[in-house]
Parts: structure tokens; sequence; C-alpha cells
């Protein structure tokens, strides 16, 4: 599976804002430094994924962006179906046919959408932090 950069900052963009605390606006600049992702280019995909009412933006000096949802109700196939765009794989029923293929790739596509679709920033967030809080050394004697 073939994951465009412009997709992967954008998924990193909402997995940041879905780390923070609810209802307090996000900088850019933040969002930027700790995922690692030119703020220019964050701009963009933040302008885009406001468009498409998973994020809302706040003016102002105590502005910045923030989640339009909760991390719950947004999904990891969501956010990637809208970033990407729909893309029509239309072939002729001729090559249909002949592809051999065609039907192990048609499940492992259903596969994959079944895993996004059924992951929320919330469940990635509790695997995250669970992960973290198994690696923090414990210094007592």
């Amino acid at each position: 599976m073939n994951i465009s950069v412009k997709s992967d900052y954008a998924l990193r963009a909402i997995f940041d804002l879905a780390l923070q605390r609810p209802g307090h606006p996000i900088r850019i600049a933040d969002v930027a430094r700790r995922q690692k992702i030119p703020q220019k280019f964050l701009e963009l995909i933040l302008s885009g994924l406001k468009q498409g009412g998973f994020v809302e933006s706040r003016r102002g000096a105590e502005g910045g962006y923030l989640l339009a949802r909760s991390a719950e109700q947004i999904t990891v196939g969501e956010v990637f179906r809208y970033v990407e765009g729909v893309k029509n794989k239309k072939s002729s029923l001729k090559q249909q046919a002949a592809d051999p293929f065609r039907e192990v790739w048609n499940r492992a596509e259903q596969a994959i959408s079944g895993v996004l679709d059924h992951t929320s920033f919330a469940d990635l967030v509790r695997d995250w932090r669970d992960r973290e809080n198994k690696y923090v050394p414990n210094w007592e004697i």
C-alpha cells in the first residue's frame, strides 16, 4: 500500500491534535515541530482538513487548530480517503477478467479498509500512550 507524503502528514497532524487536551487550539508551529512536518506544507494540509470537517481553527493569540469532532469519531480510513481523494480503478471488463490476481487484490483492499475504518484516532492515542508508558524506566530500588 502506497501512502503519499501528504496523507502521512495529514494523519500525523490529526494524531498530534488528538493527543492534546480537547477544546484547546494548538499552534501550527508546535504540530510541525513535534511531527517534523514542514510548516508551510502543514498549513496547506490543515486548510484542506478544515474544509473536510476534520479540524477547525481559531484566530488570535490563543488560536490554532483543534479537532472538529472527538478523536473517537474520526477514523484513519476516512482521513486517508479524504486526503487521497477517490481514485477510480476502472479498467475494461476484458482486462479484469484476464487478471488472475483481481480477487486477491480486492480482498486485500477490503481487509486494509476494514482495519483503517475501524481504527479511530482515540484508539491510536490509547495504543501509543500504552506503549510509551510500558517503556518508562522505573528507578525504584
